[in-house]
């Protein structure tokens, strides 16, 4: 038995009401079970109810045993002067306040269904991938589709905090976020962390004022990366390794925060060398892109603005040291623009229409839905339990389902298992 389960059943309301007794025997009539507290103090405040036709109204505190009040050193905090009701599974003594006036307890066990507490029993000693695997595939369809859809939302208000945190480090500059969001969306996974650190490193003062030349862009990001140091005979190289050094002490750069760049386990098109000059040829082809992916609004428009490829010079080469046997024009595929899309592209609509205090719910949910469901390993496993929409949608929100609540155990807060829970 945990607590959290206490906390659901007294919420949810979900044991007997009738011939509620206190353990003195009192009868006990519940008008508001008070507001679910998640802070410190008592669990739940402002609850009303009446004790031998005696009203009260005040604060519920929840416990496994009685004798936890003790435990947690209630007797001596002010702040629980004004529970009325002492909850708990098991009655083990008899508890006072402060000022030594006996608190009533209802001992919940004696109300709640045999069934749901063992559903809850069940899903919770399950060692399975996750704790309802078994029973996943039992979940309402109507309630799962909601359920994905208030979990895409709920991953969009966790990376608007990054957002929040990049605005202020930029002073409000809508453009300087995009640069750092994206640039690190390009690293992928593998490069993420090093590419956003490279942005760290640049204010982005310095992109507006080189943006008319790929070259200098090229020569900004592969110097701060530390990717000019080897010695090359090639004068693709050798005009970036000059470019850089005069753009360093011109701007009076410092790459020392810079990660290192990673090329091991990728696939060569994901290189960080091509990644960094299809960025650069992107911000010289797009002068004001924050302004053009607020208003555009279907995927098609942004393959078309995410179209390009990395500088001629890397037609036949993924590093600078060695050319290709194959020539090609790598151009950015709709695969990788799509996670462009997921990962910073609806991210930053959603951010800032929130910060107009407008609503796109309606278009985040159109675009997200025009994108293919990712393929990863928490995906797929997820759709060998049961089948949904195969949009983008359903992915991010399986992502958010898995970490957030299946990893943390997180049941009772998940409406996947709380169906499972009250199920008969």
């Amino acid at each position: 038995m945990q607590e959290d389960f206490l906390h659901y059943i007294w919420k949810h309301k979900a044991f007997n009401t009738n011939n509620l007794k206190t353990t003195k025997g009192e009868v006990v009539k519940v008008s508001q079970l008070g507001l679910h507290n998640l802070n410190a103090g008592p669990d739940f405040f402002n609850a009303t109810l009446a004790i031998n036709n005696q009203l009260w109204a005040g604060n519920v505190e929840i416990h496994i045993k009685s004798s936890d009040w003790y435990v947690h050193n209630h007797q001596v905090d002010a702040a629980y002067d004004n529970v009325i009701l002492h909850v708990v599974w098991e009655h083990d003594t008899e508890i006072f306040r402060k000022n030594n006036t006996e608190i009533p307890t209802l001992e919940l066990k004696l109300y709640v269904n045999q069934d749901l507490q063992n559903n809850y029993q069940k899903l919770m000693q399950s060692k399975s991938w996750i704790n309802c695997e078994k029973d996943f595939s039992d979940c309402d369809d109507f309630l799962l589709n909601n359920w994905l859809e208030r979990l895409y939302i709920e991953r969009l208000e966790k990376k608007a905090e990054t957002i929040d945190l990049y605005l202020k480090q930029s002073n409000n500059n809508w453009e300087a976020v995009l640069f750092k969001m994206l640039l690190k969306n390009f690293g992928l996974k593998i490069n993420g962390d090093p590419f956003l650190s490279l942005a760290n490193s640049i204010d982005f003062s310095v992109i507006r004022k080189l943006q008319n030349d790929v070259l200098d862009l090229e020569a900004l990001f592969f110097g701060q990366s530390a990717m000019l140091t080897a010695d090359v005979e090639d004068s693709y190289f050798i005009n970036l390794k000059a470019r850089y050094k005069f753009l360093k002490q011109k701007f009076k750069l410092n790459n020392q925060g810079v990660l290192q760049m990673q090329f091991f386990r990728l696939r060569p098109p994901n290189f960080p060398t091509i990644r960094l000059s299809q960025f650069a040829n992107l911000y010289v082809l797009e002068q004001q892109l924050f302004s053009k992916v607020i208003h555009l609004k279907t995927k098609a428009e942004f393959y078309e603005v995410f179209k390009n490829g990395p500088s001629s010079f890397w037609t036949d080469r993924y590093t600078f040291s060695k050319k290709s046997s194959k020539v090609s024009k790598k151009n950015l595929t709709k695969s990788f623009i799509d996670l462009l899309i997921i990962n910073t592209i609806i991210p930053l609509k959603f951010s800032y229409a929130k910060s107009l205090g407008k609503s796109i719910d309606s278009e985040v949910f159109n675009l997200i839905k025009e994108l293919k469901i990712e393929n990863n390993t928490v995906v797929s496993k997820f759709l060998e339990l049961k089948q949904v929409e195969k949009s983008a949608l359903s992915s991010q929100a399986l992502l958010q389902l898995k970490q957030n609540y299946c990893d943390a155990n997180k049941c009772l807060q998940c409406a996947v298992g709380n169906s499972l829970i009250v199920k008969k």
